[in-house]
């Protein structure tokens, strides 16, 4: 009688090879150049896995990215067939051992290209880790989520046993991409950075099925027209649902866009929504229904402020800013002059500055006012009557971008949106620095004189008697 498979965290590592020679389960181990359907979901697949054995600091970045510890022996497998299950593959299977005892575990769900996850195929997964004991479920395709905690699926079983995380292809690619940077972050091992940069290289071939967001979906057209013909909308409408899944997709692009010139990661979404991808898109919905906007967070670490990126469809512009503080020990007219040198004193070739500042308006938040003063840039030392003897809290650098027409169009939005970004970020963003408050400074003690003998009295000095 053969043995029989019960579970498989808890298990030792013996016990599952044991499985594997004996045919109880069937699989395929994870090779860096697979020779199998090139270009392919199968052959993406054993590619990124094997790259996690192979990659020490890649690894480290994915299994913190699905909650794995970094500790134990990885294996990897791919096209895993578990008895009782003989109808059904799972594309991968990682294991996490120690002292040859499996102490953890993912089975993971692959789409590639176009293909889009199934909420049934990945509840017969689910039906799978819990019957064998695995803690972890990822999946893993070209949609995107705010945070790998979050799915794009919308579950309603999900045992509370077992821990669901997404991954783009675009958010891995991405990891790796950064990890060749010439900077703290560098693969230690040369060896390694050969494989890394192979990798990265089937990743962004474009057969590799590796793909960002190349255009919205239908109903971001169809919202757009229905706000210009002043359309009612509501919460239930399924193009507005679309419009706006296609904004938080775009929404996460954009970082993982600018997180690969940069080489660091750029992080996307607030924090409150970081486990529920659905709860994020609802509010998103009721938003828009009160003022006809989008708008998204990004997080660059140590830039001058988050980004704020604002979709308006009534004058189908797309304005992006950040936030800066001036120096609080000067006068209004000090603020405005401290303010634009931080914008104007920066490399760039005259075109580019020139274009740009025709764009940007500036908001001055003052104290007690109920919103901020929105004034052009080049007309800013026109208002400087206004602000005198105000006290300005911060101001707000915007870029005011008008799309026109392109702005209904899917593909054409996508690529202007994901042009203006680095363009601000670079010609603005990274020559800007708050002002922050100077130490305070140590003032030297002021020591009274020693009184001076009076009249004709003459001092004496007392010595000591031996």
């Amino acid at each position: 009688m053969p043995p029989v498979l019960r579970k498989i965290v808890g298990a030792s590592k013996a016990e599952f090879d044991g499985f594997v020679k004996d045919g109880v389960i069937k699989l395929r181990s994870a090779r860096l150049i697979p020779l199998i359907n090139p270009g392919k979901e199968e052959a993406l697949t054993s590619i990124f896995l094997s790259t996690l054995k192979l990659v020490d600091e890649f690894r480290h970045d994915i299994l913190a990215a699905i909650g794995l510890p970094k500790s134990g022996q990885l294996f990897v497998y791919t096209e895993v067939v578990f008895p009782d299950q003989k109808d059904f593959r799972v594309d991968g299977l990682l294991l996490v051992v120690r002292g040859g005892i499996i102490k953890n575990a993912a089975i993971l769900e692959m789409k590639n290209g176009a293909s889009t996850l199934n909420t049934d195929q990945i509840e017969q997964y689910l039906t799978i880790a819990k019957a064998l004991s695995i803690p972890k479920l990822i999946t893993v395709s070209n949609e995107f989520v705010s945070e790998p905690t979050q799915s794009p699926l919308t579950l309603k079983r999900v045992p509370r046993a077992i821990d669901v995380y997404h991954l783009s292809w675009q958010f891995i690619r991405t990891l790796a991409r950064i990890r060749l940077f010439k900077n703290d972050t560098n693969i230690a091992d040369i060896d390694q950075v050969r494989i890394m940069e192979e990798v990265v290289a089937y990743f962004e071939h474009e057969k590799s099925g590796v793909c960002g967001l190349s255009q919205m979906k239908h109903g971001w057209k169809a919202t757009v027209e229905k706000v210009a013909n002043r359309t009612t909308l509501n919460k239930k409408d399924p193009e507005l649902r679309e419009a706006v899944e296609s904004w938080v997709q775009e929404e996460r692009d954009m970082a993982l866009e600018l997180s690969c010139k940069l080489g660091v990661l750029v992080r996307s979404g607030l924090k409150k929504y970081k486990g529920n991808n659905q709860a994020r898109i609802e509010d998103a919905i009721d938003a828009f229904i009160e003022r006809q906007a989008l708008s998204s967070v990004l997080s660059v670490e140590a830039a001058v402020s988050d980004i704020l990126v604002l979709a308006a469809f009534q004058t189908k512009t797309v304005e992006m800013s950040v936030d800066i503080i001036p120096p609080m020990d000067k006068t209004s007219k000090g603020q405005f002059g401290w303010l634009k040198r931080q914008i104007e004193n920066r490399k760039q070739t005259a075109e580019s500055a020139s274009s740009m500042l025709d764009e940007i308006c500036v908001e001055i938040f003052i104290k007690h006012a109920r919103k901020p003063y929105r004034v052009h840039y080049k007309e800013l030392d026109q208002h400087l009557e206004f602000c005198k003897g105000q006290e300005i809290k911060k101001f707000s650098i915007v870029l005011v971008r008008g799309f026109g027409r392109d702005f209904a169009s899917p593909r054409k939005f996508v690529k202007k949106i994901e042009t203006m970004l680095p363009d601000f970020y670079s010609e603005i963003v990274q020559h800007l620095q708050n002002w922050t408050k100077p130490a305070p400074k140590l003032t030297p003690v002021q020591l009274d004189p020693e009184p001076t003998p009076s009249g004709n009295q003459e001092a004496t000095v007392v010595k000591e008697q031996f």
